[in-house]
This record gives C-alpha cells, structure tokens and sequence, in this order.
C-alpha cells in the first residue's frame, strides 16, 4: 500500500494554534494490517516526525523496526505489548534513538504516540506505570502533577496533570510552546471549552489562561515547541 501524499503534510506549521476533537476523526488504516492511525500532525511518509493515535485490533502485529529519532507513548486502553513486556493502560514509554522492538497486543490497543521527536544523545529507555505513581502539588492551586520526563536542558518536560472543578484560569505565556491531549473530563481557556479526547498545540510564545469545569486530566508536553537558537 503506498502512501497518499495528502498524509505527509498534517498540521506542520507549528507556529500555529491546531486544536482537534480527535474522537470525529476517522480511522485510516495504515500498511500494516489491523492497525489503524488518526494523524494529528505528520511530516513525511511512512518513516514521519508525527503525532498520532494508533489503534491495533486484537491478536494484531507490527514486525519489527527501529526508531532511529525515537518514539514515545502513552498507552490509552488495551494493553500494548512487545518483547521487552506488557503495557496497560496509563503506561508511557520512551524508546531512545536507535532502539528496535516488535509491537504486538492480545486484546487489542490504542496509544497516543509521538516519533522522531527526541534528542539523539537521549539513550535511556523509560516505562512509567502511572496507575501507581504518586501525584504531586503543581503549585497552583487545584492542580496536581505527574511528572514523566524532563530533558537536562529543560527545553522539554513531560507530564499528566489533573485539575479540580471550578479551578483556574491559571495565566500561562507559553513560552516553549504547549501540547496537550485531553484523557477525561474538561479544559477551558478565553477561547473555548474542550472535552476528552481533544489535542492541542499551542506555539511558543502563546499565552493562555487555562482552567477546567467540571475537572480533567491530560497529559502535557512543554518546552518543545521553542525555535532553535
């Protein structure tokens, strides 16, 4: 199956605000089959810098390959599994450059995946089960936070954060730029209100005051938005 050509460009002016209700996407299948992919933002073909939500049928494969820029995920529901081990839902993993695996899921999966998006000197692979890692203060008020991964030049820092109702809206300049995807309940801002299953890309230098109704919890990447100095 080739590639359409229409699918190496999605959404690759990251100086723009994207904002898409994942859950009204269709499903595209993809080369491999009964695995299926909704692009979020994409640049190149099969081997692409992109965002995406990757959903395998049971008793599916993918045969092996390696990241040479990487690859990170969380996983949504299912289990996701390959030969280092089995993945539930609420388990992100890192795979560094140049790491290889061969996914594969009994019950079937979907994950929220992100490639060729790490630094090549990353070199430490990395699986947090967040179903048993403890929360901590965010330092703002009605905020809570998981931290998953922070890069030693801060120029990006991984996390889940959870909000209570009826808090913020918290001002943020986002300077780095901001990337978040809802997994449940509500976020608002000045221009608009979003429900799970929403992703968000908020360019550098963005600014936003970001609060929840009725609660929620997403996952969040920052700083990696920053232009190159």
């Amino acid at each position: 199956m080739s590639q359409d050509p229409s699918f190496e460009l999605v959404n690759a002016d990251f100086s723009s605000r994207v904002v898409i209700a994942t859950g009204e996407m269709p499903w595209i299948p993809s080369p491999q089959a009964g695995v299926e992919r909704r692009l979020l933002d994409r640049i190149g073909g099969e081997v692409a810098r992109a965002t995406s939500l990757v959903r395998y049928a049971p008793a599916s494969v993918f045969p092996v390959h390696e990241h040479a820029l990487g690859e990170e995920f969380l996983v949504l529901d299912g289990v996701f599994s390959d030969e280092h081990g089995d993945y539930p839902a609420g388990t992100y993993v890192r795979n560094p450059p140049q790491s290889r695996h061969a996914p594969r899921t009994a019950l079937g999966c979907t994950i929220f995946v992100k490639l060729r998006q790490m630094a090549p000197s990353e070199r430490h692979r990395l699986v947090i089960d967040t179903n048993i890692v403890k929360w901590k203060a965010a330092g703002q008020p009605g905020v809570m936070r998981l931290a998953l991964f922070s890069a030693p030049d801060a120029r990006e820092q991984v996390s889940l954060e959870r909000v209570d109702a009826g808090a913020g809206p918290c001002d943020a300049d986002c300077s780095g730029g901001e990337e978040i995807f809802i997994l449940s309940g509500d976020l608002r801002d000045e221009y608009g209100v979003y429900r799970a299953g929403t992703w968000m890309r908020n360019p550098a230098g963005f600014q936003r005051r970001l609060g929840s109704n009725g609660g929620a919890t997403y996952w969040v990447k920052r700083g990696h938005l920053r232009p190159m100095s």
